[in-house]
Formats: C-alpha cells, structure tokens, sequence
C-alpha cells in the first residue's frame, strides 16, 4: 500500500464520506467502525451513522469502505460491486475454518501436482455457480451466526449461494503453496474456493493470507491505513 495522506479539513461528514480503510490484520470488520465512530464522536457527532460495504474476515487485509453519515445510504450499492483479492493458498492441509482460525486438522498428498493441474483446477472453477459458505461464517442460521454454531459443536448445514468468479491468475507456484489473483462477484468466500481448489486437485487446501486488493473502484493503492485515518479525525479535534 502506497501511504494517503487524507485531507479532512472542512468536512461535514454528516453529509457523506466514503474512507477507503487498509483493514489490518486480526481486526473485525466492526472494531474498524466502532473505531472511527468513537473518533468521531470526539468530534462532535454523537449521533452520526457509520457503517462498512462488505465484511473482511479478521484474518485478511485489505480494501474496506466504511460509510459515514449519508453514505451509509450507499453500503447496499457498494456491497455489490466487483471485488477483487489475493490469496495465498497451502495445499495438502485441510483447517475446519479453510484458514488459520484453526488448526489443520487432515492433510493430504499433495506431490502429484503439477502447475498445469492447477491451472486446470482454477479455470474449471471460474464462472457463475453455487457456492457453499465456510460453517465458519457470519451467515445466520435461525438468528444465530454460524461460526457461533460451530464454536458450540453443532452442526451446520449452510444453504449454496450463486456467486461468480470471473477470473483467477496463478501468481506464484512453489508447491506446496500457490499464490493467486481472483476477482469475483459480492458474496464470494475465498476461503471456501481454497478449499474447492484443494478438492479440484485430489488434495486438500486452506488460506495462510488473504489481501482484498479492490473493492468496485476502490483499490488497495489509495486506502488509508486505519493508524493514518484516526491521526487525522485527532488533528481535527485541536483545530
């Protein structure tokens, strides 16, 4: 990521503003709103409205727009735009999460692949198709997330979702692990299509990193670190 330097001198943000925040790691996606929304509050909005366009797992990086004031009109709009990432991917190992949320809990041979099975693997999954959520996620099951669920030793069945991946690149190829580009459509879990790649290759497969690079217009090129973000709303304070 490039260092911004936003300039929030003179902004009503009751009127709309859009952050372009590089999520860091092991932050939820609400500790970054409930950070800026603490920050702003310090500045006067006691009442302002602060939400995200698309949730990034605690685990990954990246582009993640958070809407203040009137924009959060546009988190519906925003939320279905094109995303696009980049993942690392271990294969041979199997998690219960498809990341590093938890530990591996199979493994698989993995010597028999070769760099063109894999790319075989990814264009046999590009396109419109359903797609099952990790039982790791923040999908509701009768009001109850589901990793909540799972935590809890229950079972769960999530329901497929159509999604699209409209194209994946192999970045990287040093077996066991691969690195790769994809870009796809709003409700797409990276972490479940490591583990239909795993699958795919007669193996099994889990995320070690996840960066989203861009979100619809939004890249990664022009987010703000957090750190930067709430230096600025603070500067604010003494003016």
């Amino acid at each position: 990521m490039t260092e911004q330097i936003p300039d929030l001198r003179g902004l009503n943000f009751e009127e709309g503003y859009i952050a372009v925040i590089d999520k860091p790691l092991e932050w939820t996606s609400t500790d970054v709103v409930r950070k800026i929304k603490f920050a702003l509050r310090r500045l006067g909005y006691r009442k302002i409205k602060v939400g995200h366009a698309g949730t990034l797992d605690p685990l990954a990086t990246g582009v993640l727009l958070v809407c203040i004031g009137r924009a959060t009109k546009l988190v519906d709009a925003l939320q279905a735009e094109e995303k696009e990432y980049v993942a690392d991917v271990m294969l041979g190992a199997t998690t219960p999460s498809f990341d590093l949320e938890h530990p591996v809990d199979r493994t698989y041979p993995w010597e028999h692949i070769t760099r063109e099975g894999v790319g075989e693997a990814l264009r046999a999954l590009t396109g419109e198709r359903l797609q099952e959520p990790p039982r790791y996620s923040a999908k509701k099951i009768d009001g109850t997330r589901a990793y909540e669920l799972a935590r809890a030793g229950e079972e769960v069945t999530l329901r497929k979702a159509q999604i699209a991946i409209y194209e994946m690149e192999l970045l990287e190829y040093a077996l066991p692990r691969i690195k790769i580009r994809v870009r796809c459509s709003k409700g797409t879990y990276i972490r479940s299509l490591a583990g239909e790649i795993g699958q795919s290759l007669r193996s099994g497969a889990h995320l070690t990193a996840l960066r989203r690079t861009r979100s619809g217009g939004f890249t990664a090129e022009k987010a703000f670190s957090l750190d930067v973000f709430l230096q600025k709303l603070q500067e604010l304070e003494t003016k």
